[in-house]
């Protein structure tokens, strides 16, 4: 069960962590860039990110990136926003997750993470999408939507856990050719992810 946390967040997150069994989804924060870098700047998470974002060549690049996420996250309406996800067991900071709008409309709320290499294969993802699903679901959005690179075959697993259905595939967003997965809340109330994970 994914709960938002009564903790009070500092100025700079301005959306509540979310706290599962095993992650913390929070804000980012400039301290979290080297941690940061280790995903963003890794080639196996930019493969699948670039064209919309290359692959983070340093740490002061990925300081200046993660003050305009923070500053991005002061302005989004919410559930919009980005999160970093932070393991429980030792407070690392294992990726990112977001619910941001697609372009080129802005109609559509996107569902998506990326995490550490080290961090594949765990559950984690699920875990995390799990978290933001819920977090947008109770703020009256209707629908959300993943968009994955055909090959990218451990993303689409992932949605799929968490009850997410393969609507097509579109060159609509950033100008790929892309496979669209949707999810709405019912869809989510079936899905299972605690089945999924590993035992502690």
């Amino acid at each position: 069960m994914t709960t938002v946390s009564s903790v009070q967040a500092p100025q700079a997150e301005l959306r509540p962590p979310l706290v599962t069994p095993r992650l913390i989804l929070r804000g980012w924060r400039v301290s979290d860039a080297p941690a940061a870098l280790a995903v963003f700047g890794n080639a196996a998470v930019a493969r699948w990110l670039s064209p919309v974002m290359d692959k983070v060549p340093d740490l002061a690049a990925m300081r200046l990136l993660l003050q305009q996420w923070i500053a991005e996250n002061t302005r989004a309406a919410l559930p919009a926003g980005r999160w970093a996800i932070q393991r429980r067991s030792d407070n690392q900071v294992i990726g990112g997750a977001i619910l941001l709008p697609l372009p080129p409309g802005n109609e559509d709320l996107e569902i998506g993470w990326q995490l550490h290499p080290d961090a594949w294969g765990h559950g984690y993802a699920t875990e995390a999408t799990h978290a933001l699903a819920e977090w947008a679901f109770r703020h009256d959005i209707d629908e959300l939507f993943a968009v994955v690179r055909p090959g990218n075959t451990r993303a689409a697993a992932t949605v799929r856990r968490n009850g997410m259905h393969w609507v097509g595939e579109t060159s609509k967003y950033f100008g790929l050719t892309l496979q669209v997965f949707r999810l709405r809340s019912a869809d989510l109330d079936q899905a299972a992810p605690h089945a999924q994970l590993p035992p502690t």
